[in-house]
């Protein structure tokens, strides 16, 4: 995740410059930030991370602990709660650098609250665990239990998920009754974690007749978030959701969102579930509303760090902790969300060069930043029967 403030000159904080206007052209410079924009990669290294792919590729994770690591997703999201609750994450005021359509009309004093790159982009450099829904989890260092659920604890979990699919349902049912329906503006950030995408929006944007849904496959991150000082139903509606359950209601009729986030979440995902994920996740859009994404692009410092055993299929990995996170590239990201009939509006790789000053190291890091909208309209060949 890129964060966007640094320290000023003077010690302060102040905002960082957008995506793509901080350039290192004089190398004598290096460790002058601790972020560097828009890297260009030399022939050498783009055949050395391939090759360091290939290497962490030779040997995949057998098929039955694939499966487990499927049946037994949540348990691993819930074993990362359990051990780092809200600690793990900063707030993301980042995202409205990046995705300024959150909040285009900020409240005065929230918007100038940036945090340091040392906060959020160093820490992933460092750290393993996930942060949200299906994933905003990083790189390996840290190790959860990896035992299997026990059977009471999966009928525990079977049971929940059947009691939320229901609650859900009768919001959908009641349809000018369900959570949010007076607002007129609605968001769904899915893989909500502890909430640190969720309250900067209500934080940053003063619409009064905006509503933020937020879900996580994690029971135990949708308590965190619902403990929190500032949840206010008014506002907010925060509900465990199984995304790669297709078939599972949202609390919200379809076409009643204007926005849907998805923050390092599609990652997790087993890849070939992705595709009916984005479809579901478009139908619950009004025409002419967005989906915003940021995830992991192909070749970065996470997936060169993986070693030989974690592959559960090409550029797909388990990390120590049993969550798992695939690699994108920008084509198949547009085949993904275009086959979902939505519409590009930015498609951009982040290729950021991090520098921990005080160790004099470099970390190359590769995100992809997505916009695509729904139509307004369907084409006339759409329209047109043949």
């Amino acid at each position: 995740m890129a964060a966007p403030g640094e320290k000023g000159e003077g010690g302060g904080e102040s905002r960082r410059a957008p995506f793509g206007s901080r350039f290192l052209t004089d190398p004598a410079r290096l460790f002058q930030h601790n972020a560097w924009d828009n890297v260009e990669w030399s022939e050498e290294q783009e055949a050395a991370a391939q090759k360091k792919v290939q290497e962490n590729s030779t040997h995949f994770v057998p098929p039955d602990q694939q499966e487990a690591y499927e049946v037994h997703a949540s348990k691993y999201w819930d074993e990362f709660y359990k051990t780092h609750e809200n600690g793990f994450f900063k707030d993301r005021h980042w995202l409205f650098t990046e995705f300024p359509e959150l909040a285009p009309n900020q409240n005065v004093g929230q918007a100038t609250k940036p945090i340091s790159e040392d906060t959020e982009a160093a820490r992933e450099s460092k750290t393993a665990g996930p942060g949200g829904c299906c994933g905003a989890g990083l790189v390996e260092e840290t190790r959860a239990s990896e035992h299997l659920l026990d059977s009471e604890t999966s009928s525990c979990q079977l049971q929940s998920q059947v009691e939320a699919a229901s609650q859900n349902l009768e919001a959908v049912k009641l349809n000018e009754d369900f959570p949010g329906s007076s607002a007129t503006y609605r968001i769904l950030e899915v893989g909500c974690g502890a909430g640190n995408t969720v309250f900067p929006i209500l934080q940053t944007n003063n619409d009064p007749n905006l509503f933020v849904y937020c879900c996580d496959f994690s029971r135990r991150a949708v308590d965190l978030v619902k403990a929190h000082s500032e949840y206010d139903t008014s506002r907010c509606f925060a509900f465990v959701h199984d995304l790669c359950d297709t078939q599972l209601p949202f609390p919200v009729p379809d076409e009643s969102l204007d926005m849907v986030v998805l923050i390092f979440v599609l990652s997790a995902l087993l890849p070939e579930k992705t595709q009916s994920v984005i479809k579901r996740l478009s139908q619950l859009l009004k025409p002419g509303g967005l989906i915003l994404l940021r995830d992991y692009g192909r070749y970065d410092l996470a997936q060169l760090r993986f070693k030989k055993g974690q592959c559960l299929a090409d550029n797909f990995y388990v990390r120590g902790d049993g969550t798992r996170v695939y690699f994108f590239t920008q084509g198949e990201l547009d085949l993904l969300f275009s086959t979902a009939g939505l519409e590009k509006v930015q498609n951009l790789v982040d290729r950021r060069l991090q520098v921990n000053r005080g160790k004099q190291v470099t970390m190359y890091r590769v995100w992809i930043q997505c916009k695509y909208r729904k139509p307004l309209r369907l084409r006339r060949e759409q329209e047109t029967p043949s």
